[in-house]
């Protein structure tokens, strides 16, 4: 594992606290985001691959902007083929931006030059700029307001 303990346990408490579970098992090698895997409303966390914890979060925005109804169908063959959709996936971003807010993280344990398509940096300079991506998508799903983002206003969907 390339992570701090205290780190993992301040993320892994903050989800538990939001519903949202982290089980740790070991997982197959092959999956999107190393150590991790959305099975449901769960998070799979495999401590020997984990990468990054910030992933974390983000696998956690996945699982928070899903509607309730679909959730549990997440990492399963009944899950709609475009799961995530780029708002989906626009979505989950602002959602861990506003998580790391939130626990007072710095943005590249969430937006690390590891992921994103290389565009980590590009992400953390649109965040500091209150240039908020997806936020009406975030408000439509009645999770914040504009006027208070990043403060949430509940972190499930």
């Amino acid at each position: 594992m390339n992570t701090e303990p205290q780190l993992l346990a301040r993320i892994v408490n903050f989800l538990n606290s939001i519903h949202i579970s982290v089980v740790e098992k070991s997982l197959p090698k092959d999956t999107f985001l190393p150590g991790l895997r959305i099975e449901g409303g769960t998070i799979l966390m495999d401590l020997e691959q984990l990468k990054y914890p910030g992933d974390l979060l983000h696998e956690a925005g996945h699982i928070a902007t899903t509607e309730e109804t679909s959730r549990p169908f997440i990492g399963t063959p009944k899950i709609s083929a475009d799961w995530p959709t780029d708002g989906d996936e626009i979505a989950a971003i602002l959602w861990s931006y506003a998580a790391a807010n939130h626990l007072q993280l710095n943005l590249d344990i969430v937006f690390h030059p590891g992921g994103y398509k290389d565009d980590s940096e590009w992400l953390i300079e649109q965040f500091n700029s209150k240039n908020y991506m997806g936020l009406p998508l975030l408000e439509w799903m009645s999770l914040c307001t504009k006027e208070e983002f990043p403060k949430m206003n509940k972190w499930l969907r």
